[in-house]
């Protein structure tokens, strides 16, 4: 990969996070990539949202876990962020890579398993399952902070994209990062621009910094060697 910007959960500083109206208007900006969020419903079907619970994005109240999807797909996940997205409903990734799939998208599409709080069982075999399904592979990049989940999918699939997500300064993440078999490092400004995130540029794990919203960090970050910068406004760097 060369240095690309992808819009974190979507254009999600000008459209509701994590949604299909979100996830277009990315792909209408030119960014390289898009990253969002998968949880588990209670029936087992992968859906994009950030939060454990639909509290903050939603007029629900609860846990993803506790919710069928029929139920899901009822919440307005738009009118939190403003009045002219009521109504926008939370997307599965089914949804996402059908999307994905149309002419004139290649979008680079990371996925980040939302299993580190909440343990959902099955939810690699489900994921890389749906990535076969649409032949996609080679467009996905899969993170988790939870580094047992990534160690499974390594298992699972020797060749899809694994990227180790950390917070702050985890001065062990290159170790744990050869140990999983993954791919990169995402990562905060903080470790990008430290002696171990130069550590891990020279090991091979490219880093992808998240989440970056001025073009000033940006530039100090990709002259440090940051392979992908995610941001919630891909627009700002788009125009550059």
């Amino acid at each position: 990969m060369s240095r690309m910007i992808f819009a974190h959960r979507g254009l999600s500083g000008r459209y509701p996070e994590n949604t299909m109206a979100a996830f277009e208007a990315a792909l209408q900006t030119g960014a390289h990539g898009i990253e969002l969020d998968v949880q588990l419903s209670k029936d087992g079907q992968l859906v994009i949202i950030h939060d454990e619970e639909v509290n903050r994005t939603t007029d629900g109240t609860g846990y993803i876990r506790d919710f069928k999807y029929e139920d899901i797909k009822q919440l307005d996940a738009g009118s939190w962020f403003n009045k002219s997205s009521y109504g926008i409903a939370i997307p599965t990734l089914d949804e996402v890579f059908e999307w994905a799939t149309k002419q004139n998208n290649h979008l680079m599409i990371n996925v980040e398993l939302k299993n580190d709080v909440i343990r959902y069982e099955g939810m690699e075999e489900k994921v890389l399952a749906l990535i076969n399904r649409y032949g996609i592979s080679d467009r996905i990049i899969l993170s988790s902070f939870n580094p047992e989940s990534l160690r499974k999918i390594r298992m699972l699939d020797s060749d899809i994209q694994i990227g180790y997500l950390i917070l702050g300064m985890q001065k062990n993440a290159v170790t744990v990062a050869e140990n999983i078999g993954a791919n990169a490092i995402h990562c905060e400004a903080v470790f990008a621009l430290s002696e171990y995130g130069q550590k891990a540029i020279e090991r091979g794990l490219p880093l992808r910094v998240y989440t970056i919203n001025t073009l000033s960090e940006g530039e100090k970050l990709l002259a440090a060697g940051t392979e992908v910068i995610m941001t919630d406004y891909p627009d700002l760097f788009m125009q550059k």
